[in-house]
């Protein structure tokens, strides 16, 4: 059987994606390797969220025709949805699939493999969203080989309209915690970016579905998952209202999860009533993802946010109240088209008043196809570098005082891997708040995705604790 090697760019559920693809293709009898070796099919899951992840995909689908000039190499997800005619120009791709087709990929790869018969002196045709055939241009777009390339197959559907493409996994390529797809696409249309084009509009997966998959990963022995999608807080809204709150209930009926932790929520979900209700279900982290991307009512307004700074306190405020102590993370994108310097002080003081636990540090990446990209205003890589930096500097500065805060404090941790520092070998895993917390290693002992509970003694790095008396189950 032909050997197969993946590649993944993206998201959280670009990851899940992939893990699908491969269950799919192992249980078909494919040979999976590391994408550094040589393999006769290259599967790359594609990123397209910013310029940059364009680039970073097309990297990685040249890196797979340089390593076998032979070798069948397939586009798979947001980069094909959105980047048809660069695929098809560029010569490298033998298959691209877009998104909603994931599931159905060794089917489709089957199909090629079989079109193709070994005749490679054969030009491949492109296939339109119909799914009809239409001649490529004509063009020399190199050689793969003895053979000359004159197209790619693309395999894509209207994803405006597609319904949710269901998949379910037995595993995930973590050994403690599994990712489980919830829902797909966005109806947010933010102004810088690009995602609803290529995933498409919100669509939820079936309630019966979700807690299949999640018994199977209890009976896998997965103590912890973690709620993920496009754009999670639309859970249910498709069918008529939010739904969010009674999956978290019925996830939490299930034996053998101990742990549900929730992927990026926007704001405006965490009513009063919300955070009342989850807060009584002990399975659910205190650890809440609150997407920001500017401390600017003015930027916030430019961006299509739908909130301001005002109702981000209060969802703040909210999680605070019923929680002790909830670990808050979030993104912020510095250098938004038309950002001022007090635009961003706002933003800087913003961020002080909140107090998180974890930000991620974005520059703006001017995104073709959408509006921010022709918005006036564009500031510098340099000066998007100098606040970028500020920021992160800030970010480790509140990192560190909320960790200090656990400091003598005991806490549960899921231990997930054992690694060695300074000769000494150390469990590592995390809280239900999402720090990072060690062990020492007692010989022949294995606590692999066992939950322990410690004190918090002392730091064994800057961003790990170190436990001391535990009791595990």
């Amino acid at each position: 059987m032909k050997s197969v090697a993946l590649h993944n760019l993206g998201c959280k559920v670009n990851a899940y994606e992939m893990d699908y693809m491969q269950q799919m293709l192992q249980e078909k009898g494919y040979k999976i390797v590391p994408f550094d070796e040589a393999a006769d099919i290259y599967i790359v899951n594609t990123c397209t969220v910013t310029n940059i992840a364009d680039r970073k995909s097309r990297q990685m689908l040249h890196r797979a025709r340089k390593k076998n000039p032979d070798a069948v190499v397939v586009a798979v997800g947001c980069y094909v949805q959105t980047g048809q005619e660069t695929l098809e120009k560029d010569g490298t791709v033998d298959l691209a699939v877009g998104n909603n087709r994931k599931k159905d990929l060794v089917e489709i790869l089957e199909a090629y493999l079989e079109s193709r018969g070994g005749a490679q002196e054969e030009p491949n045709r492109a296939v339109t969203d119909a799914g009809q055939g239409a001649a490529p241009a004509d063009r020399q777009e190199g050689k793969r080989g003895t053979a000359a390339k004159t197209g790619s197959v693309i395999d894509t559907i209207d994803i405006a309209h597609a319904p949710y493409e269901e998949m379910t996994l037995k595993t995930t390529a973590e050994h403690t915690r599994a990712y489980i797809k919830i829902q797909d696409g966005c109806n947010q249309f933010c102004s810088y970016c690009i995602i609803p084009y290529a995933r498409g509009r919100i669509r939820s997966r079936l309630e019966e579905d979700i807690l299949k998959e999640a018994r199977g990963m209890a009976e896998a022995g997965y103590r912890e998952v973690v709620l993920t999608g496009i754009h999670i807080s639309s859970y249910g809204v498709d069918r008529g209202g939010s739904e969010l709150v009674r999956l978290l209930e019925k996830l939490s009926e299930i034996e053998g999860i101990e742990r549900i932790r929730l992927g990026s929520l926007e704001p405006g979900i965490v009513t009063e009533e919300f955070a009342a209700a989850i807060s009584v279900l002990p399975k659910v982290c205190p650890h809440f993802h609150l997407s920001l991307q500017s401390g600017s009512d003015t930027v916030l307004r430019r961006m299509n946010r739908r909130y301001d700074t005002a109702g981000y306190l209060g969802a703040v405020d909210r999680l605070r109240k019923h929680y002790e102590n909830p670990a808050i993370t979030t993104d912020v994108i510095v250098g938004f088209p038309g950002e001022t310097e007090e635009e961003f002080a706002q933003t800087e003081d913003f961020l002080r008043r909140v107090g998180f636990y974890e930000m991620h540090i974005f520059k703006y990446s001017r995104r073709q196809g959408t509006r921010a990209a022709a918005m006036e205003g564009q500031l510098t890589e340099a000066e998007k570098a100098k606040r970028s930096d500020r920021l992160m500097k800030l970010e480790r500065e509140m990192s560190c005082a909320y960790r200090n805060m656990f400091l003598g404090k005991t806490e549960e941790v899921l231990f997930e891997e054992l690694v060695k520092r300074e000769g000494k070998a150390y469990w590592i895993g995390h809280t239900t708040r999402y720090l990072k917390a060690a062990r020492e290693a007692v010989p022949g002992e294995n606590v692999q995705n066992r939950i322990i509970s410690g004190r918090l003694a002392s730091f064994l790095e800057e961003n790990v604790l170190l436990i001391g008396d535990c009791a595990g189950r």
